[in-house]
């Protein structure tokens, strides 16, 4: 039963995905003409529709109520500006997939190929973030490609079609991108220019080291950190109280707090509860303690330490985590291009610090460039803020994408790039 279900799980990566019954992922539009991508879900419910991308940002679910995209009986419809629906042509992509190694571990990969590409295209290798969708099938690879890039996507290991077990060991997983990039580049020999990475979020992480390990030609990171994840944690929990207007003497308090959950964090839960203790004794009259959040400190905070002993490693540090990562040495260490794009009012990944990181090695003359878009959030998302402080996310900003698919393409006709602000190295 075993070899059953692998051969099936390994057959899925050989067929084409689909959106919805009928309705094959990809691109569809006429050439020369607007076009929208089709893609996997963006949960994991069985039941979780396709979603369609516009290349200028708008999002949502295909065949949702008053929405744009619809797709039935392998037919996919766009509505036109007099409210009618008119079916779109899937575009032309050669999608050839493969499986390849890393560590042992058999990962699935797809190449795609624009198959009207004018000379030979860059390649870029997609390395997705935290989340467990799949790989393959998602917007990026196809919003790309529609761009007239060469692109290749994966199923990071323990998710999709590929094997092993789920983790976010930014080594292992460099390892992995680092092995994606070579077999990317085996199967598009000869039809590409230059080859590099793509990474979001927590590939922010993964994609600088792959290109360190892979000898890559450039990196471009998308709202991604120059942080440890113990900062990321730290620079979220001031995001929070800078937004409840707490004054500095507060965020020096929280900062003690943020200080004794990482040392235990980073203990991988050995030590470091006598600390806790103490910072928690300290401030336990503190209006602001027990409302923390950050990416771990307000679960540490919220249980009791015989808890922690017993079950803290289990359920907060089950990923294998290097929570020291040293994000600076590996961008400090690599000599190629590198692009990074920030979300101006990131509350995932509050990017304060890591602003002044890049800025700093720009200064140093580095080959990096720095483009904000204002007032998006994680996913470079616009955003409307409700009267509580949450956000409603609308669309991802216009421009963004061209922005990615330029400064791979090092074309920069489509400039200016929506709303973003740019911070380039110095000429030399």
């Amino acid at each position: 039963m075993e070899r059953v279900a692998g051969l099936l799980i390994a057959l899925s990566a050989l067929v084409p995905a689909m959106a919805h019954a009928s309705c094959e992922y990809g691109v569809y539009g006429i050439e020369g003409h607007e076009v929208v991508v089709v893609s996997n879900p963006t949960g994991s419910r069985a039941d979780a529709p396709a979603r369609y991308t516009f290349l200028d940002g708008r999002r949502g679910d295909i065949n949702a109520a008053e929405g744009p995209v619809r797709c039935e009986n392998g037919i996919v419809s766009v509505k036109a500006a007099d409210g009618r629906f008119a079916s779109w042509p899937k575009r032309p992509l050669k999608e050839t997939p493969t499986h390849f190694t890393s560590h042992g571990t058999s990962l699935a990969g797809v190449l795609i190929e624009p198959e009207n590409a004018k000379g030979k295209p860059p390649l870029v290798v997609f390395v997705h973030g935290a989340e467990k969708t799949p790989g393959i099938g998602g917007y990026y690879s196809y919003v790309l490609a529609a761009e007239g890039l060469s692109v290749f996507a994966y199923d990071k290991r323990g998710t999709g079609a590929s094997e092993g077990s789920y983790t976010q060991n930014f080594e292992l997983l460099g390892d992995d991108a680092a092995a994606a990039l070579n077999e990317a580049r085996r199967l598009a020999a000869g039809h590409y220019s230059r080859a590099g990475f793509f990474g979001g979020s927590q590939g922010g992480w993964v994609a600088p080291l792959a290109a360190k390990l892979a000898k890559a030609d450039f990196v471009t990171v998308g709202f991604g950190l120059v942080l440890t994840p113990l900062e990321e944690d730290q620079e979220q929990v001031t995001d929070e109280m800078k937004e409840k207007n707490y004054d500095p003497a507060a965020l020096a308090k929280a900062r003690e707090v943020t200080d004794a959950t990482g040392a235990l964090m980073a203990s991988h839960f050995t030590s470091g509860y006598e600390r806790l203790a103490q910072v928690k004794q300290r401030y336990a009259g503190e209006p602001w303690l027990s409302k923390i959040e950050g990416e771990f400190t307000g679960d540490i905070l919220a249980d009791k330490e015989q808890d922690l002993r017993r079950t803290g490693a289990p359920r907060l540090d089950n990923l294998n985590i290097i929570w020291n990562y040293d994000a600076q040495a590996v961008i400090r260490s690599l000599n190629v291009p590198q692009l990074w794009v920030l979300a101006g009012d990131d509350r995932e990944a509050p990017n304060e610090l890591t602003r002044a990181r890049l800025a700093s090695f720009i200064r140093e003359g580095r080959p990096i460039d720095l483009y904000v878009f204002p007032h998006t959030d994680h996913g470079i998302y616009e955003f409307v803020q409700n009267a509580d402080g949450t956000r409603r996310y609308t669309r991802i900003a216009d421009g963004y994408f061209r922005l990615l698919a330029d400064w791979i393409k090092q074309d920069a006709t489509h400039a200016p790039y929506g709303s973003s602000a740019r911070t380039q190295a110095p000429s030399h």
